[in-house]
């Protein structure tokens, strides 16, 4: 895409700015709480871009009175200040390009959701499901960084006190935005406390990322979903064995199945049954549109499968690797301890450069 391509969008999106300012100021949007509600945040989502795009055209203009003036003056003192003025504003303008260039880049639809998280210990028996417990805890801690909120919606325990599946419901500013490139096969490397010859092993934890869906994003067919409800098993006394309170949901279009037994009423399993079964839904449908489009090409940060290896977590070296873009951090204490927003930011920008160049390329 060439530079006046660029300006030529950036001027559309101005354009749509000035014309969504108009709408909601207009009192019968304002009487349609629904409407205006979506119109207030696609203007919110461009305002950002209109500020930056209207000082890159104010530095821009910065740029050709300089230059005219020094075409003009043969007013030494007067040179030297506009010649500052000048560098300083060339050096602006750049800046300015590369961050509007980055904002031009199609945005994920479901950055700013909420998500649900789900992480299972893999290959390694008991020492993967440990493993998934170092794993909730880093989120639990990134999580608290953030200032999100972290809710335990269903877990299957293990023995050794890891997990073997763990859902969560994670809620907050850009959640997705941050953590969806935590989906895939998480692997770690260590002497487990059981290993007498202190031999280091290799086992694996799977992450699971997916947007929380919302009525507007899908809509499930009640026809379409069979529920069964049956007495829950596991720890609980008398109330376990004499109530019917788990709920077993499947979408028979996608065969998905999601049973909930964790809370004491057949109504609360319910309500969080249906909210996890939306979201897989919603997650099954867009892998196989995102299946389709990447189908001849495959992403800088990999394709998000679950089954993809994606980080390597060694702890007799201390090291954190990411494989999708080679990042290799000598601190993996720091990083269970919930400082991942080196790695975060990386792979954000990975993602970022991708799509740029996607963008230019078109």
């Amino acid at each position: 895409m060439e530079i006046s391509e660029i300006f030529d969008k950036l001027q559309a999106v101005a354009d749509r700015y000035e014309e969504l300012n108009e709408l909601i100021s207009d009192p019968e949007v304002i009487a349609d709480t629904q409407r205006f509600m979506k119109l207030s945040k696609e203007e919110g989502s461009l305002r950002e871009t209109v500020e930056k795009y209207t000082r890159y055209k104010e530095v821009t203009q910065t740029i050709s009175d300089d230059e005219e003036l020094l075409r003009e003056t043969n007013d030494a003192e007067l040179v030297e200040l506009t010649k500052e003025e000048l560098a300083d504003a060339k050096e602006e303008q750049g800046q300015l390009q590369k961050d509007l260039e980055i904002l031009l880049i199609p945005k994920d639809p479901n950055d700013d959701k909420n998500i649900i998280m789900e992480i299972r210990g893999a290959a390694g028996g008991d020492e993967a499901s440990l493993f998934a417990g170092d794993l909730y805890n880093m989120y639990l801690r990134y999580a608290e960084k953030q200032g999100w909120n972290v809710e335990i919606v269903d877990q299957t325990t293990t023995e050794v006190g890891g997990f073997k599946e763990l859902v969560l419901m994670i809620t907050g500013t850009n959640v997705y935005s941050k953590l969806k490139f935590e989906n895939g096969a998480h692997r770690v490397q260590r002497v487990p406390a059981t290993e007498s010859a202190g031999r280091v092993h290799t086992s694996t934890a799977t992450v699971g990322v997916m947007p929380e869906a919302e009525d507007v994003d899908i809509e499930i067919d009640p026809k379409d979903v069979r529920t069964d409800v049956y007495r829950a098993s596991g720890a609980g006394g008398q109330h376990v064995n004499k109530t019917s309170s788990a709920v077993r949901m499947t979408h028979l279009p996608t065969g998905i199945v999601v049973a909930m037994q964790d809370e004491r009423s057949q109504q609360q399993n319910r309500v969080k049954a249906e909210k996890i079964l939306k979201a897989r839904v919603y997650d099954y449908y867009q892998q196989q549109e995102q299946s389709a489009y990447d189908a001849n090409r495959k992403q800088a940060i990999g394709t998000g499968d679950r089954s993809e290896r994606i980080r390597t977590y060694n702890f007799p070296q201390n090291r954190v690797t990411d494989h999708r873009i080679g990042l290799t951090l000598n601190k993996l204490d720091k990083i269970l301890a919930g400082e991942l927003d080196e790695v975060v930011e990386a792979l954000i920008i990975a993602d970022q450069t991708e799509k740029l160049e996607q963008l230019r390329n078109e």
